[in-house]
């Protein structure tokens, strides 16, 4: 069904008329005759003959005349006068017409149809005066309006163009609010459009049946495209609300589970299925998101108080290891290795025994033990090397070995120095001194296994 614009609310004022042209002062006229009737010679304008026809002269001369009545009874002179009265009110007729050019009311085509009325009883005359001078007023009165008309014509021309101005503004916001998502904010500037299209100027009427087209569709498929926007949201929160059904059920279903790690992660995973469903209805939104937090609340709340219970425990482990880090640390440096060794183990004991402590604090107690165990390891690799034979056969070997060598040096010196060979005897005595720099460390590792 084809939409029809809306018809205006008020009428377009119209401009006031356009000063028309005065008429050309004429010369005074007789006395008792309008200035508007003026004389254009000394002559007289009429005589009556002695038929009793009644003659007015024309513009072409004296000797031109036209016949307007007759005066058949009584003075000549007062035939021309009556006549002459005549001509005088048909020029008041004509200011009349003049005056009234000034009315913004009065149709142009009422004042040409009197135009043609008085130019009529100018062209056939019944009245004694100036013709040529009438005629002039006349000429003057149909260039006046020539003029208003001319004026009239570039006001409603003027006012067509900001008409066809505002309207196409309309219709341009209108087809830009067309592409918009901004719903509610668009849908009320829309109506706003169409009210103000109701009140605007108006164009030509073909122009403006064009431009309401245009204004309608773009309405039309905001409309459609907004309708289409809500049924697609109508349906992804039907889906949602599938969706966070199932969710619910699930989280009730964990709330009294007492395996918290994997049912933390179950809540998290929910929750996270939770906010990517989207939106659902309010009102499925308003029953079913109390429920899915009572059963999170349910979870974590007996969670926290085990949790905190654990805590309060592994506190008082914390308390419990540290004095027994506190007495491993005493046994140190290791003086009596077996001692040492009997105190550890009653004291690895006890530890074990104890259970978990938090989390943050595990790596430093723990290290404070791990380190008394690796001093006990130290000392009783020490100990094992002092008493392993085979090491200390190597290092008596070593001895006995380096103790016969600087003997074997020796003579070979003793031997050069009687041969007078400096040169052995430089090499024999570097010898030597090597091998008692390493008969020293070989006696200090053969010392360590005898203590």
């Amino acid at each position: 069904m084809t939409e029809h614009p809306p018809e205006q609310a008020t009428p377009q004022a119209s401009a006031p008329p356009p000063e028309r042209p005065r008429p050309i002062p004429r010369p005074g006229p007789p006395p008792g005759v309008p200035a508007s009737l003026g004389t254009a010679s000394s002559q007289p304008w009429g005589r009556v003959d002695d038929a009793g026809a009644v003659y007015v002269r024309t513009p072409d001369g004296p000797e031109d005349e036209l016949k307007v009545g007759e005066w058949l009874a009584g003075d000549p002179a007062d035939g021309v006068r009556f006549y002459e009265r005549k001509y005088v009110s048909l020029g008041v007729e004509i200011d009349l017409l003049d005056n009234r050019l000034g009315d913004a009311g009065l149709p142009q085509v009422e004042v040409m149809a009197l135009i043609g009325k008085l130019r009529d009883q100018v062209d056939r005359p019944h009245c004694v005066g100036d013709l040529a001078a009438l005629r002039s007023r006349l000429d003057d009165l149909v260039a006046a309006v020539d003029a208003q008309r001319g004026a009239r014509k570039a006001e409603r021309a003027a006012a067509r163009e900001r008409a066809r101005s505002v309207r196409e503004g309309l219709v341009t916001e209108a087809e830009k609010l067309a592409e918009s998502t901004q719903w509610k904010a668009s849908g009320d500037r829309f109506r706003l459009v169409v009210e103000e299209w109701r009140t605007a100027p108006h164009a030509e009427r073909s122009y403006e049946q064009e431009l309401w087209k245009r204004l309608s569709h773009a309405r039309s498929t905001f409309e459609k495209r907004r309708r289409a926007w809500f049924a697609s949201r109508d349906s992804e929160r039907s889906e949602a609300v599938a969706v966070k059904e199932k969710i619910v059920k699930e989280a009730e279903g964990l709330a009294p589970s007492k395996d918290w790690g994997p049912s933390s992660a179950a809540f998290r995973s929910l929750m996270e299925r939770w906010k990517s469903a989207g939106p659902a209805t309010r009102e499925a939104e308003a029953e079913l998101w109390p429920r899915f937090k009572a059963a999170q609340d349910t979870f974590f709340t007996a969670r926290s108080a085990v949790f905190d219970e654990r805590d309060a425990e592994q506190l008082q482990n914390l308390a419990k290891k540290k004095g027994l880090a506190d007495e491993a640390e005493k046994l140190v440096p290791i003086t009596d290795l077996n001692a040492a060794r009997t105190s550890l183990r009653s004291i690895q004991d006890r530890w074990a025994q104890i259970g978990h402590v938090p989390r943050a604090d595990k790596p430093a107690i723990e290290r404070r033990l791990q380190q008394v165990e690796q001093a006990l390891r130290s000392a009783e690799e020490t100990k094992w090397k002092r008493s392993n034979p085979e090491a200390r056969a190597r290092a008596a070997a070593a001895v006995e070995q380096l103790t016969t060598s600087i003997l074997k040096l020796e003579k070979q010196r003793d031997a050069g120095v009687a041969a007078g060979k400096s040169s052995d005897v430089e090499k024999a005595e570097a010898a030597i001194a090597a091998r008692r720099e390493w008969l020293v460390q070989a006696e200090s590792t053969l010392n360590e296994f005898s203590e």
